[in-house]
């Protein structure tokens, strides 16, 4: 047995090759489905249970005119007309596709700008408070100016969404890279990796939990940005969608519409949140040790 000597004892350094073995062949077991259900699954469904039971119970009280507050089973009905009118699905598909192409245009450009800004001091000077001023900028002001310079259409449309979207995508990215350490930029420079190269395989990499942060906060901008031109703007050549359902149930002064409305565009922001985001967040944070997996 090979062992070091120290005067008061003995190193095994089998023993130490063991424990680091161990901690090199470390197992990530799948988490049972129970503890899945009953951790994950059921706290969001008593939550939804009991905010039901109480708006029920608000609806049963009459704290106000039944037409001010309908109980969730006219908010039900309301639901399953869309639905076998047909009409459900294409009411949410035609908001979900141009608040996720909206949003993947808002990333191809708020990307370059953060790394250009994040890396220039005389640019971050002159073009972060702008930036910043435009992220604090309600998205519904934007509204008037697109449809004037574009027209009532889906060019403006996108233009509410890029405008709500690109600084927040940019600033996030911005935060992520003032938080990566000047070690790694000194170690790409090194190894060859400047310029594109070094923004590619150090920079975006090294800055990538601040840069999905913003990623996130720039799909929630992109989804409000929508629902406010939606809101605002109307036209045959739009579409009916989750937004102008919204207005268009206010003008009709149906409460259980207005309500449908309110749950569909609550619902489907959570759900890309949800499946698309959190997913990705987990799987970065998890290959950096970052988040906690059992054993």
């Amino acid at each position: 047995m090979a062992s070091t000597d120290t005067g008061e004892g003995a190193i095994n350094l089998t023993d130490v090759e063991a424990g680091l073995d161990a901690l090199e062949a470390v197992q990530v077991q799948r988490t049972p489905i129970g503890q899945v259900l009953r951790e994950k699954v059921l706290p969001p469904v008593l939550g939804v249970l009991l905010v039901l039971t109480i708006w029920q119970l608000l609806h049963s009280l009459h704290v106000t005119e039944d037409y001010k507050l309908p109980g969730p089973p006219e908010v039900w009905r309301s639901l399953t007309d869309l639905w076998y009118q047909g009409t459900l699905l294409s009411i949410i598909w035609t908001s979900v596709w141009r608040g996720g192409a909206g949003f993947l245009a808002a990333v191809a450009i708020g990307t370059p700008i953060g790394l250009v800004v994040a890396r220039g001091k005389l640019v971050r000077a002159a073009v972060g408070p702008v930036l910043s001023g435009l992220q604090s900028l309600p998205s519904v002001a934007w509204v008037p100016a697109a449809v004037i310079w574009l027209g009532i259409n889906d060019r403006a449309m996108y233009a509410v969404i890029l405008l709500g979207a690109v600084p927040s995508i940019a600033n996030g990215l911005i935060s992520g890279i003032d938080q990566v350490p000047p070690l790694y930029l000194r170690a790409g420079r090194t190894l060859g990796a400047t310029g594109l190269a070094g923004a590619r395989h150090v920079l975006l990499p090294a800055a990538l939990p601040g840069y999905l942060s913003g990623l996130k906060q720039g799909w929630a901008f992109s989804w409000r940005s929508l629902m406010a031109a939606e809101l605002i703007a109307s036209s045959p050549d739009l579409g009916v969608g989750l937004g102008r359902y919204l207005e268009n149930q206010r003008d009709f002064n149906t409460m259980s519409g207005v309500l449908l409305g309110i749950i569909l565009i609550l619902v489907v922001g959570v759900a890309i949140d949800l499946l698309v985001f959190s997913p990705i967040e987990r799987r970065v944070l998890r290959s950096r040790g970052l988040l906690q997996t059992n054993h």
